[in-house]
């Protein structure tokens, strides 16, 4: 289909080609990764390799590792312990939610916790509220 040899494009053409569409692609360092099913149940990768991909202004993360899989209700200790996003304040907003809304919109914590509140913890739409 892409030329007769072996793989296919070769990485760079790949990146050269999808960069020419309005396309940017960037690895993410990121030490653990948790999904939260609705069942309750937590996929968990440990030091998984991240891709983002950006295709004017809509991100897409590619998550690529062995998942460790966490009952619902039985990671309570341990996945506050190590960090989990999850941890949300009174409000149920993740702490880390309410960290990027106050850089986003240069606005103090409490702040960017309010506007969260309000928009049903809707990231882009609380930083432009307070923008």
């Amino acid at each position: 289909m892409f030329g007769g040899g072996g793989g296919g494009l070769d990485p760079r053409k790949m990146k050269q080609m999808m960069k020419q569409m309005g396309i940017d692609v960037d690895e993410l360092d990121a030490e653990e990764v948790v999904i939260t099913k609705s069942d309750g149940e937590q996929l968990v990768f440990d030091n998984p390799d991240i891709t983002v991909m950006d295709a004017r202004g809509q991100e897409t993360y590619q998550v690529v590792g062995e998942p460790e899989t966490r009952e619902a209700g039985s990671g309570g200790a341990s996945a506050v312990e190590s960090g989990d996003e999850s941890n949300a304040g009174s409000s149920g907003i993740p702490d880390a939610d309410v960290e990027i809304v106050a850089q986003r919109a240069s606005v103090t914590e409490a702040d960017a916790r309010e506007a969260l509140e309000a928009t049903d913890g809707d990231l882009a739409a609380a930083v432009e509220r307070l923008e």
